[in-house]
């Protein structure tokens, strides 16, 4: 049984460990209700001295605006030694402005406590899964791999990338996002490995001789030279075992465009490697995305676009409270129906 932070007494008495290495919340702390906001543990002390804590309620979960469903797996962990009743929305399905995603029915006592990390894991999971599917509504039959650990806390990356799977991407970067998802991490090899081998061709061979027959030879190609120049040495010097070219040109340089991908493609084509795919990466959007695969490239590589995307608002709001119907100015009282819901406790 958890250990609840959930009196104002067990509030008081705790201390961050001195030499506490990270910031962020570990998995106990979030079961043990230690990322809500101190109003939801005033309110149980409240409802405690009034003896209505044990109060059966029925709440409902709803987003601001539609997106991907996504959070759920994190949210019924939450949930998962409360002594309530649970519906949800499927993962990866999509969802309207105002649609009931949760139904949460129990004491108060069991869930109340757990209002904000709930939200939380919801708007951020449901934003990152809805841009992911933007993207790959961009991509068609193209592959996308999600590169955006690195621009969020690594407390949330592999949060992050699973959502991006649910929202339909093909592969994820992150070691634990990836694995979270029972897959293999994707990845090639960063602009470090062949400035310190020095030359591209040097790097890419080095790549080809050392990693598993697993690992896609796809060799980075703007690291020193022109793409294209540098596109045909590395497919001649690795004799027929080069699968794709990637290019994440810097901003510096005009980033990766369209007349790029072309020329790129135009040259490997005539040089007799056809079979020499493009993958980009790099700031890429839906339309960029769109012009750059009507351009040539073949698979793509997705960052900032997902791991930037806002949180879709949600909102908990009590619906029923010892049966009978309720609601706060502004909504309607009483269940509302939704048939996509599940119970899934």
């Amino acid at each position: 049984m958890r250990k609840m932070l959930d009196h104002l007494s067990d509030v008081a008495a705790y201390q961050c460990a001195p030499d506490r290495k990270f910031i962020s919340a570990e998995h106990d702390e979030i079961a043990q209700g230690m990322t809500t906001d101190i109003y939801f543990i005033k309110t149980l002390e409240i409802l405690r001295h009034m003896g209505l804590a044990q109060t059966s309620v029925t709440a409902e979960i709803f987003a601001r605006h539609s997106g991907i469903f996504a959070g759920l797996q994190e949210a019924a962990a939450l949930l998962a030694e409360s002594d309530v009743e649970v519906w949800a929305l499927p993962e990866g399905e999509s969802f309207a402005p105002k649609e009931v995603l949760m139904r949460i029915h129990g004491p108060y006592e069991e869930f109340g406590l757990f209002e904000t990390p709930l939200l939380g894991i919801l708007a951020s999971s449901c934003g990152w899964a809805t841009a992911a599917h933007e993207i790959m509504q961009a991509a068609g039959d193209s592959k996308v791999t999600v590169f955006g650990a690195r621009h969020v806390h690594p407390a949330v990356a592999p949060v992050m990338e699973h959502a991006a799977l649910i929202g339909g991407v093909n592969g994820a970067s992150c070691v634990l996002g990836a694995k979270a998802a029972a897959l293999e991490p994707v990845g090639t090899a960063p602009h470090a490995l062949f400035l310190i081998a020095g030359d591209t061709v040097r790097g890419a061979v080095a790549y080809d001789e050392c990693m598993p027959e697993s690992s896609a030879r796809l060799i980075l190609i703007d690291t020193f030279k022109d793409e294209a120049e540098e596109s045909l040495r590395v497919a001649e010097a690795m004799q027929g075992h080069l699968a794709g070219v990637r290019l994440d040109t810097p901003s510096e340089r005009g980033g990766v465009s369209a007349e790029l991908v072309r020329e790129v493609r135009a040259r490997l084509d005539m040089a007799g490697f056809p079979e020499v795919t493009i993958f980009v990466s790099g700031g890429l959007t839906p339309e960029r995305l769109i012009e750059l695969k009507a351009a040539g490239a073949a698979a793509f590589g997705v960052g900032s676009y997902i791991s930037g995307a806002k949180p879709i608002d949600m909102t908990m709001d009590l619906k029923e409270v010892a049966g009978k119907p309720i609601a706060k100015r502004g909504r309607i009282p009483g269940i509302t129906k939704n048939d996509r819901l599940q119970r899934i406790k």
